[in-house]
């Protein structure tokens, strides 16, 4: 039996639990595909920000809470392991488990009307058709979304590969009982745990969420780093299990999608490569997605979708573009000196970060605030490239 469906959501993480919920509340049909059934596991330190929660209070309408929540401003700021700041975060940062908070919004999508289609192993797509293929079940949609990852199989249908290699990043994750890990609940970031990326240590209620991420093509010794990081917040690395993934790190895609196929969240690479934002972005691409989808449907032009959304992210992109901009600063080697006395002696700049990560702050304004001696240290040519 052929089923036609206003949107189809290919994967069933927060930017897919998003479009559901809005196209519920837009009196749209909408079903979710994924391979997984939920709850389910996802490699992510489980960190939302003031942010996050603004866009998932503005979704949900108060129906949906954060489970098991630990809230935090304790912060510590390392660099290679080495302690260089302990303060007070100036905003809330809300801690979760993957686990538990995908399957919290996916069981509110469903109670606003989302049909699932979940466990689904054997998943064909074609586009000419409008088609998807589920386990040998037809679904005919008039937008499909695809919110599957940075692995992302529409991704892969529409421009051949999901990721560039070059561009594309990488984080290993493990988690650790509180019984296992003394060390006090603080919000624990290391600015050079691995080469253009970072180490995290997050208290939550249950135990440690410990990974580093940072660009693949920067670390081919992903592995070896990871243990040493693990080895210097305390824990044994023989005892811990890695999980690993790709990670989407600032190289966002600038047409997300193709006429009546649409890309959200990690699959359109919408992660702040400086903060590791990536829910908020998941929230809010979901969102826009599927409001630019009911504007094309409602002028009988579907295949415009991607017009009208590639419209409403101009303000994520712009965003996201002065956040690359700003890593090559961040990462410079003859700015590297600078930038760790900055963390360790300015408030205004560990102000500005979470700023940055809360939404109070734009990266425009804080790339109009870099200071003269910044600029002087710059290779010539810098700011040409």
């Amino acid at each position: 039996m052929t089923q036609t469906i206003d949107i189809l959501v290919l994967g069933g993480g927060p930017a897919g639990s998003a479009a559901a919920k809005r196209a519920a509340d837009l009196g749209l049909s909408v079903a979710i595909i994924d391979k997984a059934v939920f709850p389910r596991d996802k490699l992510c330190g489980g960190m939302l920000s003031g942010r996050s929660i603004r866009a998932l209070e503005a979704l949900f309408a108060g129906q949906s809470s954060v489970p098991k929540a630990l809230v935090s401003r304790d912060i510590l700021f390392r660099w290679a392991g080495a302690e260089v700041a302990e303060f007070q975060a100036p905003h809330d940062l809300t801690l979760t488990m993957r686990y538990d908070f995908d399957a919290e919004l996916q069981r509110h999508a469903v109670e606003n009307g989302a049909k699932t289609f979940y466990g689904a192993r054997d998943i064909a797509l074609d586009p000419d058709k409008n088609q998807i293929r589920a386990d040998g079940q037809i679904l005919n949609y008039r937008v499909l979304i695809g919110a599957d990852g940075a692995n992302s199989q529409v991704a892969r249908t529409l421009f051949g590969r999901a990721m560039n290699p070059k561009t594309i990043g990488f984080g290993l994750e493990v988690e650790v009982p509180h019984a296992s890990l003394n060390m006090a609940p603080h919000v624990q970031i290391d600015f050079r745990a691995v080469n253009w990326g970072y180490g995290w240590v997050f208290p939550k209620s249950g135990g440690w969420t410990i990974g580093v991420g940072g660009l693949l093509s920067r670390n081919p010794d992903m592995k070896s780093r990871m243990a040493d990081y693990l080895t210097s917040v305390g824990v044994d690395p023989g005892s811990a299990k890695v999980k690993g993934h790709h990670l989407p790190f600032g190289d966002y895609r600038k047409i997300p999608g193709r006429k009546n196929v649409l890309l959200a969240g990690d699959a359109a690479g919408l992660v702040d490569p400086l903060t590791g934002e990536g829910i908020a972005y998941a929230l809010e691409s979901g969102a826009l997605a599927v409001e630019a989808a009911k504007t094309a449907l409602d002028l009988g032009k579907p295949e415009h979708a991607i017009r009208h959304y590639r419209k409403a992210l101009q303000p994520q992109f712009s965003e996201l573009a002065n956040a690359v901009f700003l890593r090559r600063l961040a990462f410079l080697p003859r700015l590297e000196g600078l930038f760790r006395d900055r963390l360790t002696h300015s408030e205004r700049l560990r102000t500005a970060f979470f700023n940055l990560l809360d939404g109070q702050e734009s990266y425009d304004s804080l790339k109009r605030q870099a200071r003269s001696k910044t600029l002087a240290a710059l290779p010539t040519g810098f700011w040409r490239r």
